[in-house]
């Protein structure tokens, strides 16, 4: 039954730091990087160069998978 929970662990482990490094990298598309071009464009009196609602959306379903991964680590515990 260890093995089973180790091996579930790293999975869900490995998943969450896919998901986080996607929030972060300079290559995802929901990345930070975007809403840092967003903001750049707002204080330069510019259109925004992406959907902000749609990233937004796609960024909280990310966090709210991290969140379901968290808790699904914690009862592994």
């Amino acid at each position: 039954m260890e093995d089973k929970n180790f091996d579930k662990r790293n999975a869900l482990n490995a998943e969450k730091a896919q998901l986080m490094g996607n929030l972060a990298a300079n290559t995802s598309p929901i990345g930070d990087w975007k809403i840092i071009k967003i903001q750049e464009a707002r204080l330069a009196g510019k259109e925004d160069p992406y959907d902000l609602a749609e990233l937004m959306m796609q960024r909280e379903e990310t966090r709210e998978r991290i969140n379901a991964i968290e808790r699904e680590l914690s009862n592994l515990d």
